[in-house]
């Protein structure tokens, strides 16, 4: 790695960690534009696909830090201590939040944009880059009927969206709207709660990502016509889907238990409903992506173990598969 991509990680590591520990609204507005200005660099890659992407997402970003400063200005205007009120502006305010994290209706940028990145550049903007959005919206998370209305639009848009896509990049990024729209409701009753589910979530999408990395997979037919992968490769792939679109008894499913635990608990009914029902339109199209590619154009290589030069992925798949059975224990004798 160059000296130069280390340095912009490390200014986009500090300007998230700004963010999320300022106590002025003008302190996380600075954390927030050091985090896209040192992103940026690192999504080009001298190709024109690197540098439409890096441009759009600037253009977004920007816009949605105008209109964040703007609600900051305005509000100090109306209330000398800069404490957002339950007004147009924390609407405003949300919204640009929103955008930059991507969640549905706002989300028309997020596939695009990720088209046109790396793998390991995409994994930074479905994890990194979501931590100072939610964190900021923590301290904004006034009208429940709009984040009622963007958690719905976020399961409902992920869920028929994520049908009849062949680039897995594009399958991640409604993956990640859907999850969104999860991480959203559970903000608001249990911020511990969201970190688990944000970390859990983000060491799913490592794992897939380092494997659409190794084996250079960027579509769904790469997967079915991939002969190099032998079952046990694909089966690596197949039980890592299942545990991001929350399958029991796989990892991913734990969030998911304990979000709707809260949710139920707080005596909402129809949300969690919804939420379930669009999740199950994911997981039926990972199951699908699973069945057919074990089943159709298969070729059986030589050497069984896919992985014989590092033992990290097929460990990080066990986590993942047992990871529920080890957290129900951590809770039953916590």
């Amino acid at each position: 790695m160059k000296w130069n991509k280390i340095l912009f990680i490390l200014m986009l590591i500090s300007g998230t960690f700004i963010s999320i520990s300022s106590f002025s609204w003008f302190s996380m507005w600075m954390g927030l534009e050091l985090n896209l200005l040192s992103f940026i660099p690192l999504m080009n890659e001298s190709t024109s696909k690197s540098s439409e992407a890096s441009l759009k997402y600037f253009i977004i970003q920007a816009l949605s830090s105008m209109f964040v400063l703007y609600s900051i200005l305005m509000t100090s205007m109306i209330n000398e201590n800069l404490s957002i009120l339950e007004t147009p502006l924390t609407l405003i305010l949300n919204s640009a939040l929103l955008t930059k994290l991507g969640a549905a209706p706002f989300h028309f940028w997020f596939p695009e944009i990720i088209e046109g990145l790396n793998w390991m550049n995409s994994l930074i903007l479905l994890t990194w880059q979501k931590i100072a959005p939610f964190t900021l919206l923590t301290y904004n998370f006034y009208n429940i009927n709009f984040f009622s209305m963007i958690i719905f639009m976020s399961m409902l848009i992920s869920g028929i969206m994520i049908w009849n896509q062949t680039s897995l990049k594009k399958i991640m990024v409604y993956s990640s709207i859907n999850h969104i729209g999860w991480m959203l409701s559970i903000l608001l009753f249990s911020p511990m709660i969201w970190m688990n589910y944000f970390l859990i979530y983000s060491f799913m999408s490592l794992i897939l990502i380092s494997m659409f990395k190794k084996f250079e997979i960027y579509s769904i037919q790469d997967i079915f016509n991939f002969t190099n992968l032998s079952k046990f490769s694909k089966l690596f792939f197949f039980l890592n889907f299942l545990s991001l679109g929350g399958l029991p008894p796989f990892l991913g499913f734990f969030p998911k238990w304990m979000t709707l635990k809260i949710l139920m608990s707080n005596n909402l009914i129809f949300l969690p409903l919804v939420m379930i029902f669009f999740t199950l339109l994911t997981l039926y199209v990972y199951l699908q992506i699973c069945i057919q590619s074990l089943i159709l154009k298969f070729e059986e290589k030589k050497n069984f173990f896919p992985f014989s030069k590092s033992f990290t992925i097929p460990s990080l798949t066990f986590i993942n598969v047992f990871g529920l059975i080890s957290f129900t224990l951590i809770l039953n004798f916590a």
